[in-house]
């Protein structure tokens, strides 16, 4: 091919990787962590991608971007445990087979890493319906050690292990360095903030603090699980939840959708399912929003519509549920005395974590003492 005809599809060390002609280095997109000095142009990109989705849909699977810290895992730099925590040193899992264990030590980084309850089965199953990839605010070097402790036979991820050092924007991830069609991405993570193009595609995770120093990172004033010699359940935490909803999106996107294979959005599957969890709910709101903020604008009320329910301003007698903080108020009283339910704001939480509508019971509201 010559140089003039040659398109430029891509670039090693500033080389195209057809024809070899040297070209400008900013140009295209960094593709690191796939070969390092990788870059590809923008209609390569896209045709990678068309290709690439074609096969995975033949094969009825889409794609899964997992955050690691908090979300499938918890590390401590070992100068940050608490006295409370040293007895987990004599209790950690061997690096010689890693497959079997949950707690490391990882000397050579000076840190403990500890595997969220469940994370082996669900990569597992996971592995079956999704084509996945790791994608870490962490550097490359600590993204590459916690795929080895999660993949240690590399089945499940193979190059695809995303660090901010492959990112284009600095504290942002995004779906620009994943190979795959935005439609067919869902992404796992427990920073909202970090996705801020890309709300639609993300399932928020509940954190996993166990360690202490998680606990204090986000200004938790109480004993981590390591702390309190506890941890998350195998049976129905929050990887197990979650694995749940995967499979219900991947089975309503492939079996349920009628349009044609590559123009189902698995963004548009997921808004439907979650506007399943509180469908029927009329929420009022009393003594949860700041004096004079716009109500339709907090965060609660955003969750609680995208999660099927309707948010009121005034009490009428269609309401089903008052969301307060404070038993005493009146919006709280008049649930009380109509037979409604008065639930607190965490009520919402967990139904938006948990992708169910929870026991209102278990959310009772407490009335605030006048000091």
């Amino acid at each position: 091919m010559t140089k003039d005809a040659c398109t430029h599809p891509g670039s090693f060390g500033e080389m195209c990787i057809l024809c070899g002609q040297r070209l400008d280095a900013d140009s295209g997109v960094t593709f690191g962590y796939i070969h390092k000095g990788l870059r590809l142009e923008n209609d390569e990109i896209v045709r990678l991608r068309n290709t690439d989705m074609k096969n995975l849909l033949r094969h009825k699977k889409l794609y899964l971007v997992l955050d690691l810290d908090h979300t499938l895992l918890n590390s401590t730099q070992l100068i940050h445990m608490s006295p409370q925590e040293e007895y987990l040193k004599s209790q950690t899992d061997s690096l010689q087979d890693v497959s079997k264990g949950s707690l490391f030590m990882l000397s050579f980084m000076h840190m403990m890493t500890k595997l969220r309850p469940f994370v082996r089965a669900f990569l597992k199953e996971a592995s079956e319906l999704f084509e996945m990839y790791i994608y870490t605010m962490g550097d490359r070097a600590y993204a590459l050690e916690m795929a080895k402790l999660l993949d240690p036979q590399r089945e499940y991820f193979s190059s695809r292990v995303i660090s901010r050092d492959d990112g284009t924007h600095r504290h942002q991830k995004g779906l620009d360095v994943v190979l795959g069609q935005e439609s067919a991405v869902l992404i796992l993570d427990d920073t909202e903030n970090a996705w801020t193009k890309h709300k639609d595609n993300l399932i928020l995770m509940e954190r996993y603090h166990f360690f202490a120093s998680s606990c204090h990172q986000f200004g938790f004033n109480c004993k981590s699980l390591s702390e309190l010699k506890n941890d998350e359940s195998e049976t129905d935490g929050a990887l197990v939840t979650i694995l749940k909803v995967l499979k219900r999106v991947h089975g309503m996107f492939f079996d349920e959708l009628e349009e044609n294979l590559v123009d189902r959005d698995v963004r548009q599957v997921l808004k439907t399912i979650r506007k399943e969890v509180l469908k029927g709910c009329k929420l009022v709101f009393s003594r949860v929003f700041p004096t004079g903020f716009q109500a339709d604008n907090h965060l609660l009320w955003k969750m609680a519509e995208g999660l099927g329910a309707t948010c009121l301003k005034e009490l009428d007698p269609s309401v089903t549920h008052v969301v307060s903080t404070d038993a005493g108020t009146e919006k709280s009283r008049w649930a009380v005395k109509h037979k409604k339910f008065l639930v607190h704001p965490q009520w919402i939480e967990a139904a938006n974590y948990l992708w169910q509508k929870q026991p209102e019971e278990n959310f009772i509201v407490n009335q605030t003492k006048n000091p």
